[in-house]
């Protein structure tokens, strides 16, 4: 999600600055938008162009490419804008290097100049946007998410396994999750059997002693002497 909010905003910004660079100087104090898109393809002319048929056709249709590609979260479609924008930038160098016979960097205005720097900067965002996106889920992870697998189901009755997980073979017959109660310790041998009849025998608990604690029985009186 994080991803996939910093990569829009990257592309995004690209998208803006690629399509303010035709209104900004590109060669020898022209604008970017006197350039005509088949002057790209047939050679740089001195003929004056209308925006709608300029270099700023093929900007605003990336930069539509990059609303739409964040929209459905698609790398594919913010890095195809990126290098739309970055090949039309590029064929406008080799035409104009043409035209010019060489290109120059020029702080007086008689080179590339800074609606250049705008167009490629705007297209590398592109780029960078895309990278930094995550993209949609695939169906098989949304199903994995929304569907947890149980880490350990209890098989059949009838079936041999290890469960709980104690390493130990046997019949699965575990059907509560709470542990199996313990086994009453042992206290002491068994008075009926005439084996252990005769060991010492632990005295036994308040709670089975059927006397009264509060009342207990008083011995009889003795028998009168006569």
């Amino acid at each position: 999600m994080i991803r996939n909010v910093l990569g829009s905003v990257v592309a995004l910004a690209g998208a803006a600055s690629a399509v303010l660079s035709p209104f900004r100087d590109w060669y020898g104090g022209r604008v970017g938008h006197d350039y005509r898109v088949r002057d790209l393809f047939e050679g740089i002319t001195p003929v004056e162009s209308g925006v709608l048929v300029s270099i700023l056709l093929p900007f605003l249709a990336a930069a539509l490419l990059v609303v739409l590609g964040v929209v459905l979260r698609s790398r594919l479609v913010v890095a195809l804008a990126g290098l739309v924008v970055l090949g039309f930038t590029i064929l406008w160098m080799v035409r104009q290097g043409q035209a010019a016979g060489s290109l120059v960097v020029g702080g007086d205005g008689a080179g590339l100049q800074v609606g250049v720097a705008n167009a490629l900067a705007g297209g590398v965002l592109m780029l960078i946007g895309a990278l930094l996106m995550s993209g949609r889920r695939s169906r098989r992870e949304r199903r994995a998410v929304r569907e947890p697998v149980e880490p350990f189901a209890v098989p059949a009755a009838d079936q041999v396994d290890t469960w709980p997980p104690t390493q130990e073979p046997g019949m699965s017959v575990q059907t509560s999750p709470w542990p199996e109660p313990e086994v009453d310790p042992y206290t002491g041998p068994d008075p009926r059997d005439p084996r252990t009849r005769s060991y010492p025998q632990a005295a036994p608990h308040p709670e089975d002693d059927p006397r009264d604690p509060v009342h207990p029985p008083h011995r009889p009186p003795p028998p009168p002497q006569g």
